[in-house]
């Protein structure tokens, strides 16, 4: 710490002293955060204020290159699983090597054309190529691997243990696949195996300073008893910090379930909320943690995940505090977890493929997935596809339980279905029922974009199915006072023109729309009928040119055969079909002019005539 002091103020960096962080980063007086982890109270708050947060590497590096080097590149993010990684390319066609390069780039990792002693990885496929010999000759502290070990990573999302990939003799193509897989990495699982604490702290004679200046409440929904509750606030004294009973005062929120109004009350506060074992992690250790940072070190649902009810798990291929965490985390899901599979099982998760369960699965039609599926499901409320290639893919030789514990509660997801803002008002109940996510979302949808609206309307939050009450509950009174109501928020008016007929519809509901639309379109149906029955005239509609004659020109859609009364009414070019083209007359061969002619007179061929008229070739005009 002290070299590293030197060095910033040697280059012309100002040291910012003990005073607290957050203190600083309101008041703007801090540029860059040094930090091995991501793991302390002000992270959170300085990603969102966009100050980084970077590893001591980067004190180093940026001196070296004379400038401040890129701060994603020694980020202690654990989402940016490549970071502190520097990558050079041997013997890669380049195709592979640009996808490579893009991968390590994207998940916080740097690349390096040339061999350097900040290179930590070189990427080839035999030690025969003139980098992974300068290796061997300089004795350079850098591993060289298959580019197999990127490939497995970038699948996973996670940084695997890189020996059975590493030349010149790498495990993967040495050994057999059905070998024995040995689990080489230690898990640091302590404290963080269960959302419920079997034993308590383990607190030495040592200070405790985890809790200095903070007020913890312990809240009703953790069911212990008085004694253990006086000796958590006595290691909480002693910890520098004090408890109340009070939500509002409370920096720090101890609960079981997340159904709770105070866990929605601090939630919404951003207040730190976490569990029991959480509580007892921070006492042993003495170490700040975020609660977020553990999967069971944040309060669980009291009515698990939706439809995680259905699901019957079992495990394989982990073992020790590994198999622990997921047999409780698959409870704490809502799931049933069983440790013998039968053929009721839906799902197998296994860190490899290679047991008698793996195999019984594949038999029987078991759905088999590793770990990161019901990691990710409880991470993000919400359960995962099996089909991910994520979640069905398993590296030769590479134990997958050496990953375990390092997914994330997810903040957005967990806010969104537990306390979104604005939704639910507050309430002095100390119960509420499982969030109805399908519902949560339905609502979501049908009032996102509209101004002025919430989230939830109260309407709708009264008629959801997830409030419950016992008999004995005190009888709440109106939910806003008559003192309240001068002070609350105006809804949107609705903007009226005068003068004029234009208006701004309402937008605080679709229905009363949807209704009107409607209606007009009935009224309008008769006329609507005419139109289409004009269309199909010869020549089109003639706006104005004709006009209905008679009540029956307009049908409703039903095709009526008319009385004798009306068909004599009815002309025949009505009656005629309007599809067919009208056939038109010949035209006349001859006109003829006559004057006193008495051919017919007195004989039967002028009546013979006057019976046809309409097949003569010849127009007569009689004077």
């Amino acid at each position: 710490m002290y070299q590293l002091n030197t060095a910033l103020k040697s280059n012309g960096a100002d040291d910012c002293g003990q005073r607290a962080l957050a203190e600083l980063m309101a008041s703007n007086g801090v540029t860059h955060i040094i930090s091995t982890t991501s793991d302390f109270p002000e992270y959170d708050a300085a990603t969102e204020a966009l100050i980084p947060v970077v590893k001591p590497d980067w004190v180093t590096a940026s001196i070296a290159k004379g400038r401040l080097a890129n701060p994603r590149s020694y980020s202690p993010d654990p989402r940016l699983f490549f970071s502190g990684l520097v990558l050079c390319c041997a013997d890669i066609p380049e195709g592979d090597k640009d996808a490579i390069m893009g991968g390590v780039l994207a998940t916080g990792g740097l690349y390096s054309s040339s061999v350097t002693k900040q290179v930590t990885h070189i990427v080839a496929l035999t030690m025969d190529h003139e980098k992974c010999q300068i290796v061997l000759k300089k004795d350079l502290k850098c591993k060289v691997v298959l580019p197999h070990w990127f490939d497995d990573c970038l699948r996973i999302g996670k940084r695997l243990d890189e020996d059975p990939y590493m030349l010149p003799d790498p495990e993967i193509l040495r050994k057999k696949p059905h070998d024995p897989i040995v689990e080489t990495k230690k898990l640091d699982m302590e404290g963080a195996t269960s959302a419920r604490p079997t034993e308590p702290p383990r607190v030495d004679t040592r200070e405790l300073d985890i809790f200095k200046g903070k007020k913890i409440m312990l809240n009703s929904d953790l069911k212990i008893g008085s004694h253990l509750t006086g000796t958590l606030e006595d290691l909480i004294s002693r910890g520098g910090g004090s408890t109340t009973g009070s939500v509002h005062k409370a920096d720090i929120l101890i609960c079981q379930y997340r159904e709770s109004a105070e866990y929605r009350t601090a939630s919404r506060a951003g207040k730190e909320v976490g569990n029991l074992t959480w509580l007892y992690y921070l006492l042993t250790h003495n170490i700040w943690t975020n609660p977020m940072r553990r999967l069971l070190h944040y309060p669980i649902s009291q009515y698990g995940l939706p439809g995680f009810n259905q699901f019957r798990i079992s495990l394989s291929n982990y073992n020790g505090e590994a198999r622990v965490y997921l047999e409780n985390l698959a409870i704490a899901a809502g799931g049933a977890f069983t440790k013998t599979m039968k053929e009721d099982n839906t799902h197998l998760i296994t860190a490899h493929q290679h047991s008698e369960k793996c195999d019984a699965a594949r038999e029987w039609n078991i759905n088999m997935v590793n770990h990161l599926w019901l990691e990710d499901s409880y991470a993000k409320w919400q359960i995962q596809a099996v089909s991910n290639p994520r979640y069905t893919h398993f590296p030769p030789r590479t134990n997958l339980s050496g990953i375990v514990g390092q997914t994330q509660i997810d903040k957005h997801a967990v806010e969104r279905h537990f306390f979104p803002q604005g939704s639910i008002e507050e309430t002095d109940s100390t119960e509420m029922g499982p969030l109805n996510a399908r519902r949560l979302e339905q609502l979501d949808q049908q009032h996102s974009g509209l101004p002025g609206s919430s989230l939830l309307p109260t309407s709708s939050v009264n008629n959801m199915p997830y409030r419950t009450h016992s008999e004995n509950d005190t009888p709440r009174a109106s939910r806003m006072h008559k003192a309240d109501a001068a002070l609350r928020t105006p809804a949107a008016s609705r903007l009226v023109i005068n003068g004029k007929e234009a208006e701004t519809p309402s937008t605080t509901s679709s229905r009363g729309a949807k209704d009107r639309a409607a209606a007009k379109l009935h009224d309008q149906a008769a006329d609507i009928a005419l139109y289409e029955k004009e269309r199909k005239r010869v020549g089109g509609v003639i706006f104005g040119g004709r006009r209905k004659t008679s009540e029956d020109a307009v049908s409703n859609g039903s095709k009526k055969r008319s009385s004798p009364k009306d068909e004599d009414a009815v002309t025949d070019e009505d009656t005629r079909d309007p599809k067919r083209a009208k056939k038109s007359k010949p035209p006349p061969a001859m006109r003829m002019l006559l004057t006193g002619y008495s051919g017919w007179n007195n004989n039967k061929k002028e009546a013979e005539d006057k019976a046809s008229p309409s097949d003569t070739t010849a127009r007569f005009l009689l004077y």
